[in-house]
């Protein structure tokens, strides 16, 4: 006698929503995680902060090909160390639902990574400084202006990243005052790379607060919020 075959088994849907595949959806997915890592951790906002003065540096002074590539360099590998610190953390997060210890030395060790990193890329920075001071003093004019105009844009851009409840106007006022200052900055700009590397923090800081309004709308709206 043949026994019947056993009828297979539902597929069991993923945990998760299904993404669409393609290039476009890939890299809107990848922005989304970008934006998020910035809302989120407070470190990645001090580097956004770091990268923003770097992008000063980079326009305000003519420095040579190898120091400018060596600067967008160490801000890109801080930026991925720390997105890789998030992702790590949320994993160990998902993974244990109680203190280990083996827990805890990830995310130690994935931390110190991020560390090691950010005190290589400040002593690179002063490297560079110092190796290249007669052009730094040669152009006090130019650092002066900097100052100037890049002492509000940070501040504008450290009020957009900054955490807490805060109505729109805010951030849109932030926002606009941070544009302003780079325009005026990027008139007198020495490399179009620094002062677009600037621009592109002042979205992602821009994208992070806009994602901190609709979170903080959705929390209201649902029963109890406040």
């Amino acid at each position: 006698m043949t026994l019947p075959a056993p009828a297979p088994s539902p597929l069991r849907r993923p945990p998760y929503p299904p993404r669409r595949p393609g290039f476009w959806s890939s890299a809107v997915h990848a922005w989304n995680g970008l934006v998020h890592t910035v809302e989120v951790q407070p470190n990645m906002r001090i580097h956004v902060l770091a990268a923003v003065l770097v992008g000063l540096v980079g326009s305000g002074i003519p420095l040579g090909l190898a120091e400018r590539v060596t600067l967008i360099f160490c801000v890109l590998l801080v930026f991925f160390a720390e997105i890789l610190n998030s992702a790590l953390e949320a994993l160990v997060d998902l993974a244990t639902r109680e203190f280990d210890e083996k827990a805890r030395v990830t995310k130690d060790a994935a931390a110190a990574a991020v560390l090691v990193l950010s005190i290589g890329s400040v002593v690179i920075f002063a490297a560079l400084l110092v190796h290249n001071w007669a052009t730094v003093s040669a152009h006090t004019d130019r650092i002066q202006r900097q100052v100037a105009l890049g002492i509000p844009l940070t501040a504008c851009t450290a009020l957009l990243l900054r955490p807490g409840p805060r109505g729109w106007l805010q951030d849109v006022l932030a926002l606009a005052g941070a544009l302003l200052f780079w325009v005026l900055l990027t008139l007198r700009s020495t490399s179009s790379v620094f002062s677009a590397m600037t621009l592109g923090l002042l979205v992602l800081a821009g994208a992070a607060a806009v994602d901190r309004q609709r979170t903080r709308r959705g929390q209201k709206k649902r029963p109890g919020g406040t």
